[in-house]
C-alpha cells in the first residue's frame, strides 16, 4: 500500500482529497466527491520486458560510417555514437563488413547439402521392393498353375481309365 502525506491536495485547490489504493500492478484512483474509479496501469517492476534486438540496414550502416568519417573535432564521434545509441565496436564491425561486401552472415546451424546418392538409393530400394512383390505374386501364380495342370492331368487319366 502506498502512503501519501495526510494533507495531500487534489487539483481543485485542496477541498477534496484523493484516495489511492494499489492493487497488484494497478492503481485505483477514486475521487470522494464523484464516486468514480479511474484505473491507471503501472508496470510490474519485477517483470522485465524482453529486449528487442535492433537490426541495421546496409543504407543506415553506410550513412553512419560516412558521418563517423566526417567527424574531425574531438568529441564529435562520441556525440554521434550517443545520439544513435551505438558503440564504437559497431563501427569496427560495420567497416569489416564493408570489406567483405556488407553481406550479413546467416545465423543458425549450417545447412547440409543433401547427398545426391541418397535420393537415388531410396528410389532404387523402392523399385526393388516393388519388383520383389511382383516376383512373389508371379511365383504364386505359377505354383497355382502347376497344381491346376496336375489336377487336370489326374482327371484326364481318370477319364482314360474309366
Amino acid at each position: 500500500m502506498r502512503h501519501f502525506p495526510p494533507n495531500s491536495l487534489d487539483s481543485k485547490g485542496g477541498k477534496e482529497k484523493d484516495i489511492l489504493k494499489e492493487k497488484g500492478s494497478m492503481i485505483v484512483h477514486s475521487d470522494t466527491t464523484v464516486k468514480k474509479h479511474i484505473i491507471k496501469a503501472v508496470p510490474n517492476p519485477e517483470v522485465t520486458e524482453r529486449a528487442v534486438r535492433r537490426r541495421f540496414t546496409a543504407e543506415y550502416k553506410l550513412r553512419i560510417l560516412k558521418e563517423a568519417d566526417a567527424c574531425t573535432k574531438q568529441g564529435q564521434l562520441g556525440a554521434l555514437l550517443r545520439r544513435e545509441g551505438l558503440y564504437s565496436s559497431n563501427l569496427t564491425l560495420w567497416r569489416r563488413q564493408i570489406d567483405e561486401g556488407l553481406v550479413p552472415k546467416k545465423r543458425g546451424p549450417a545447412t547440409r547439402t543433401p547427398d545426391p546418392n541418397v535420393r537415388r538409393i531410396a528410389q532404387l530400394e523402392k523399385d526393388t521392393a516393388r519388383l520383389t512383390h511382383k516376383l512373389k505374386q508371379a511365383e504364386l501364380i505359377i505354383e497355382v498353375q502347376k497344381k491346376v495342370a496336375a489336377l487336370l492331368r489326374g482327371l484326364e487319366k481318370m477319364e482314360e481309365n474309366s
